[in-house]
């Protein structure tokens, strides 16, 4: 007989009471094979273990083991987000085109990065799918706060995003679909904002530890978001995409995108005077220090790139940079993007190093590559209206103090040395740091200490805004002196799906996935290895019904299978605790084993859902 609800009755609250947990029931499909298109074990193990099903191209079902746990992911961020004095609200996912560009970002989002799905109605009206929510969280505090005793504000929302990547990949990686929480505070100054910004920092500390995984704070880029700091938490996984540049002592780390660093001391040049040698096949720094016998910090190399605006101007830089050093292309595009109202642009839109046939399109000759110098003449670019006519130069710092250096002498076969900058080659006005920092440079807070590398996985970022958005688009608010000022924002997001696929990233064995407790899809499964015996039906049902009773979610196999096949799926699955009602029932005992230990232990059927109901709750606060 069903149970009528009483009128203050949720459904969900009824069907949170009576939860069907038994596996014969569930739709649960394993495969023994890895799926071809899965390239980490984290994506290998959620596809093999029935968690997750792939639609189309960077497209995934949650099936019911999966919502499970992206429900406990997000749970524990609304808690967290919650006690920070953030309110939670739900922002629309189709965004009218138009607060894209009053922010600016239209361009960069649908063509520069081209992550953004963009779309026509039937009235002719552009849309985006959101990526992010900037634009409408600002829209929103544009017409509702007009004083600054409405301040400070927090609102998040969790929330699925769309992004079109290039190359979807690693499952809930690198998805085009995926859910995120994002967060977007609201100040009235910068003090306000740091405390803002600092809560936050301390919530998604919170977060990454109730869920029971390993991470690293680091500084980070910006990106396309914007603002004046960020900071990255990365899940720390061998199969990360990213790298992280750490030192011992743990006061610094950084994404290598955003790292720096003091690079190793200059070694004395071997070349005193000024002259032009002739360097046959030494369009490398190693075969050029081989035939000259120097060392790659006492070279200066030019590289050249071709950088696209988004007003369609084409501009050439050309980057000098000691030998030994390697170019960072995300500070690069910084500083690029810096510099777009010397060229009437407001972004750019594509930064490259031009092969032969790109050149063609701007070069009146052919360019000497490998033997170029800081002084390429500007006549190599052929006039256009889209072609900047003159060379932009920038000089990393590493080359700024180099004397009697070694560098291209603009001839195939030739270089100079002994060269100096402001005698010998003009020194570049633009100073930058866009350089690679490396494992084994010394720290710049202490040099003592050196850069060590771990790859992570990215699963929240934070940013100080500042008024990007606010000034861009009018969201202003009436200081207690009656002035008109510009709203001081912080964005905050933590990618949910991401964060469920990084825990089983950083935590699986050959047999599966080994979930932390505070997020598995179901805490213990009791398996019945014969259910044609009726004694071992009534303990584990019994011990089934007492479990969940107790508040421990708890997963009934009672399939008709082998033992060795449910022993084989519980293993995959990764719940953290397995009861087998077996052998040992004769002695009064269940088998237990620990998923994450593999340690196998006999307790008293009169003992076990009070032991387990313990463990459990402490698994739950030691992370």
């Amino acid at each position: 007989m069903v149970k009528t609800p009483k009128k203050c009755d949720n459904i969900y609250s009824v069907i949170a009471r009576k939860p069907r947990m038994r596996l014969s029931q569930m739709l649960f499909v394993t495969l023994r094979e890895d799926p071809a298109e899965a390239e980490i074990p984290s994506h290998k193990l959620l596809l093999r273990a029935g968690y997750i099903r792939r639609i189309g191209s960077g497209i995934y079902a949650y099936l019911p083991l999966m919502w499970r746990v992206l429900q406990k992911v997000s749970q524990i961020v609304r808690e967290e987000m919650n006690a920070a004095g953030a309110q939670e609200c739900l922002l629309p996912q189709l965004q009218p085109s138009e607060l894209w560009k009053e922010s600016g970002r239209w361009e960069t989002y649908t063509k520069a990065e081209g992550i953004m799905f963009s779309l026509i109605d039937r009235q002719d009206r552009e849309l985006g799918l959101g990526p992010t929510h900037e634009e409408v969280i600002t829209t929103v505090a544009k017409d509702m706060i007009r004083s600054y005793r409405q301040l400070p504000v927090n609102l998040y929302q969790i929330q699925t995003k769309f992004r079109d990547e290039i190359r979807p990949r690693f499952g809930l990686m690198r998805g085009r679909e995926f859910i995120m929480k994002d967060a977007y505070s609201f100040n009235e100054d910068e003090a306000s904002l740091q405390r803002s910004y600092d809560a936050m920092d301390q919530a998604y500390r919170n977060i990454i530890s109730r869920c029971g995984l390993a991470y690293r704070a680091v500084e980070a880029d910006s990106g396309a978001i914007g603002g004046s700091a960020s900071q990255e938490f990365m899940i720390l996984a061998e199969a990360g995409e990213d790298e992280v540049l750490y030192t011992e002592d743990g006061k610094y780390a950084a994404n290598v995108e955003k790292a720096v660093s003091l690079p190793k001391d200059v070694k004395t040049s071997p070349f005193t005077t000024y002259e032009k040698k002739e360097t046959p096949d030494c369009n490398t720094i190693e075969k050029l220090c081989q035939f000259l016998e120097c060392s790659p910090t006492n070279i200066v190399k030019n590289v050249l790139y071709e950088a696209v605006y988004d007003n369609a101007k084409t501009v050439l830089v050309l980057v000098s940079i000691r030998g030994d050093q390697e170019i960072n292309e995300v500070k690069l595009n910084n500083e690029l993007v810096k510099l777009a109202s010397n060229y009437q642009a407001s972004t750019l839109l594509a930064l490259t190093v031009p092969d032969e046939n790109a050149q063609k399109k701007w070069a009146k000759k052919s360019l000497p590559v490998g033997y170029i110098s800081p002084n390429l003449e500007d006549d190599y670019i052929a006039s256009g209206e889209y072609i900047e006519g003159k060379f932009l130069r920038i000089v990393d710092k590493t080359a700024v103090d180099l004397e009697n250096f070694v560098t291209g002498a603009d001839e195939t076969g030739y270089h100079i040395v002994g060269a100096s900058w402001n005698k010998d080659f003009k020194l570049p006005q633009l100073i930058c740091d866009i350089r690679t920092a490396m494992i084994g440079d010394r720290a710049v807070h202490d040099t003592s200490q050196t850069l060590a590398s771990a790859r992570g996985i990215e699963v929240g970022h934070i940013f100080q805004l500042g008024t990007k958005y606010s000034e861009a688009m009018g969201a202003t608010f009436t200081d207690e002196n009656g002035e008109e000022k510009p709203i001081v924002m912080g964005c905050y997001g933590v990618g949910v799906s991401r964060l469920a696929q990084a825990a089983v990233e950083q935590s699986y064995d050959k047999d599966g996935i080994i979930w932390p407790v505070a997020i598995a899809p179901y805490q213990v499964i009791i398996i019945v290895p014969n259910i044609n015996d009726q004694n071992q039906i009534e303990v584990a049902q019994n011990l089934y019904d007492k479990l969940n009773k107790m508040g421990v979610e708890t997963l009934l196999d009672d399939r008709d299978e082998r033992a060795g096949v449910k022993f084989k799926d519980a293993d995959l699955i990764g719940i953290p605790y397995r009861v087998v009602t077996g052998r040992s029932l004769k002695s009064g005992k269940v088998e237990v084993v620990t998923r994450k230990s593999k340690e196998s232990q006999e307790i008293e059927v009169k003992n076990l859902v009070e032991t387990l109901h313990n463990w459990v709750e402490q698994g739950k606060v030691n992370h």
